[in-house]
């Protein structure tokens, strides 16, 4: 089991000195959002960045994975947005930015990259919502396929793909593309999904090439500590280490960055005592 931990919870923390927490810790790898303060995607120099980072990234031997949801990384007001179910000419926007975590993800050699399907205008219809994510995402998979990365998309609560059967239909409008995999959020599995959360991991192994965890509760899209919400971890990485995943398991707590050192020391030492419960060993690092 190889654990990680998301940049979105250091945000007050330079990138550098973030990584190096994390690794001092123990952790395998990091989930890294492309954002204004943390490899800034529109960054003029952006090329000798994601090489700076790279170095670092082999020097500390930390794995990683990319992450596109940065709030504002597009429009400065409005949160996620522009998403894939925009308008064309607003939509081409996200695309670019995707294009570009390809891009980036192939340099920096990431284990996938994770995108979501973000949420539709009232004033868009369920079919119309559907072209218009096919489209988007089939741009991105031929990025993908032409630079060797492997896609994870991430059902989202209040999103228009939300759900694992979600992410199933996508993948079969789709064709099943080789490169387009699932990033499955732990959390969002007790949040929503009728199944049991060791379930939900199940079912959505045969497409998994992310996963991030932190504790929920029912019905409350709320990502919480470890202990404070409702979902019995032992079981949950038993069903990973049964599939199969060897992929990073990245704790996603965004909100927390105002303690983040002391929010990261504690996600792995519980991870571990849940992994060790579990009957799993840790593996070496890649």
């Amino acid at each position: 089991m190889r654990f990680a931990y998301g940049t979105n919870g250091f945000a007050n923390h330079r990138l550098d000195d973030a990584l190096a927490v994390l690794a001092d810790l123990g952790y395998d790898g990091v989930a890294l959002t492309l954002d204004s303060g943390h490899l800034d995607p529109y960054d003029g120099d952006l090329a000798q960045q994601v090489g700076k980072v790279a170095a670092r990234l082999a020097e500390l031997g930390l794995g990683v994975v990319v992450e596109t949801g940065g709030r504002y990384v597009i429009d400065p007001r409005r949160k996620h947005h522009p998403t894939l179910l925009s308008a064309p000419e607003d939509a081409a926007r996200r695309i670019d930015l995707l294009l570009r975590a390809v891009r980036v993800a192939a340099d920096l050699g990431a284990e996938a990259m994770s995108f979501w399907s973000g949420t539709a205008e009232p004033d868009v219809s369920p079919e119309l919502a559907w072209q218009r994510l096919t489209a988007g995402v089939a741009e991105v998979v031929a990025e993908a396929d032409r630079y060797g990365v492997r896609l994870g998309f991430e059902p989202e609560p209040g999103m228009f793909v939300d759900t694992i059967a979600g992410f199933e239909e996508l993948h079969a409008r789709l064709g099943a593309p080789a490169a387009l995999g699932m990033t499955l959020d732990i959390g969002h599995c007790r949040c929503l999904e009728p199944q049991p959360v060791p379930d939900c991991v199940r079912r959505a192994a045969p497409h998994l090439v992310n996963v991030q965890i932190e504790d929920m509760r029912r019905g409350v899209h709320e990502h919480l500590e470890f202990g404070r919400g409702e979902i019995d971890f032992p079981p949950v990485l038993a069903a990973l280490a049964e599939s199969g995943y060897r992929g990073l398991v990245g704790v996603e707590l965004p909100r927390h960055s105002h303690a983040a050192p002391a929010v990261a020391e504690h996600s792995i030492g519980f991870l571990r005592a849940a992994a060790a419960e579990a009957g799993i060993t840790k593996e070496a690092k890649r």
